[in-house]
């Protein structure tokens, strides 16, 4: 039987996305390599958020009539295609949230202020974007609990071997990314939940930059929380996902008091409604949701094994064409244990520079410390450039990155040694 990605051909797909096909400043073709922050949309999911505004639109759930019914059933039909992506073992173990930091909030505020007090300790790691740092730093701002971290090695992974070593009976949560913005390492996430639980910890997993590049099954992992993004795969803005498990969820404050999230009010107080409705407070976000619903449709259409392998083509073919560049110290592990980011510094150049220049060539890229600025420091350097791919990027287009690096080398008139 072929590789998954033998025959995958990403100008199959490009057509779809009408902004790739954008000339940057009138005649330079766009080259779209930012897409660890944010994926571009098809015409598929910009169709369904059109329809739904034209056809379908009114508030869920709240409503007797027709059109009400129409939009509460697309919305929670798009709740039912989380939950079949992701193995989820029920619908309302999905909340829908504004995005992964939403989620990772909402889990530090509902389930960490009910559950976690002074003395406790969380884990976290190093390599944690902002989103899964912040919320716990105001956690222990709030309980007086201890914050914890799994250290780094040399090639970018986490040390698991000190993991059971941190872990005490005093450890109420591991929250830790399962694949890194930065680096692009790939943790094992079913190794972190079995050590966690073993010692008795819950675990919340970060996999805003998982679950649009590979098969994700939350079952499989153990988790019992997962948080990811909309707008990282395929999806509109303003609509992310918290999976917890139904008895964790059960177990939380509601974060937020409103609409929605209650089966009665009195004057004396309130009575939360049942999951997921009391973590959901307010209007949701509907239309978002349903085109959410859309670009899980898109991508389970072409294949997540599919989509994983071509972005490892891509990868190893970024880290020739870098290597071959000359002057430019790649960040993080070896291309057979990372995803589809590659982080990478340029001596005599500062990343925003690098980003500038190859932008000049239609090339976009990010620079920065990409919302891991305490990695950055346990890497010793300020800034990095990153390029990260999705299916719809072609080995051509990394040719045209390295092209512009040899440019911005050329233009900064840095030397070789």
């Amino acid at each position: 039987m072929p590789e998954p990605d033998m025959l995958f051909d990403p100008h199959r797909y490009r057509t779809d996305f009408p902004l790739l096909a954008t000339l940057v400043r009138g005649d330079t073709p766009l080259i779209y390599l930012d897409n660890a922050a944010s994926t571009q949309r098809p015409r598929q999911v910009i169709q369904s958020l059109v329809d739904v505004y034209e056809n379908h639109y009114a508030n869920v759930h709240r409503g007797v009539h027709w059109l009400s019914d129409q939009s509460t059933d697309l919305y929670e039909q798009a709740r039912e295609k989380v939950r079949v992506f992701i193995n989820a073992s029920q619908s309302h173990e999905v909340i829908f949230t504004s995005g992964t930091t939403s989620a990772i909030n909402l889990v530090a505020r509902g389930w960490g202020d009910c559950h976690v007090h002074e003395g406790d300790e969380i884990l976290l790691s190093v390599m944690e974007h902002h989103s899964n740092l912040v919320p716990w730093q105001q956690l222990a701002q709030r309980r007086g609990c201890r914050i914890k971290y799994i250290p780094l090695a040399a090639d970018g992974s986490l040390e698991l071997e000190h993991l059971a070593q941190l872990i005490t009976d005093k450890t109420r949560m591991v929250a830790v990314t399962a694949i890194s913005n930065v680096l692009g390492t790939k943790n094992p996430v079913s190794r972190i939940v079995d050590i966690s639980h073993a010692a008795g910890a819950h675990v919340l997993i970060d996999a805003a930059q998982s679950v649009p590049h590979e098969v994700v099954n939350v079952q499989a992992w153990g988790a019992d929380f997962v948080a990811f993004s909309g707008h990282k795969m395929l999806g509109p803005t303003g609509i992310g996902v918290l999976y917890g498990r139904e008895e964790l969820l059960d177990a939380m404050d509601p974060f937020l008091g409103g609409g929605s999230m209650i089966r009665r009010v009195k004057l004396e107080g309130f009575e939360s409604a049942d999951l997921p409705a009391k973590l959901e407070a307010g209007t949701p976000p509907i239309v978002s949701a349903i085109g959410l619903g859309a670009a899980i449709d898109y991508l389970v259409e072409i294949g997540l094994p599919e989509i994983q392998h071509h972005e490892q083509k891509l990868v190893r073919r970024a880290h020739e064409v870098l290597e071959q560049v000359g002057g430019v110290e790649i960040v993080g592990p070896s291309p057979d244990e990372k995803a589809g980011i590659v982080s990478f510094v340029m001596k005599g150049i500062h990343a925003h520079d690098v980003a500038q220049l190859c932008d000049r060539r239609g090339v976009a890229i990010r620079a920065g410390h990409h919302c891991a600025m305490p990695l950055h420091k346990q890497l010793g350097i300020t800034a990095s450039s990153r390029a990260s791919f999705y299916f719809y990027n072609t080995e051509a287009e990394i040719d045209l990155l390295g092209e512009a690096l040899v440019n911005a080398k050329r233009v900064m008139r840095v030397k070789e040694c």
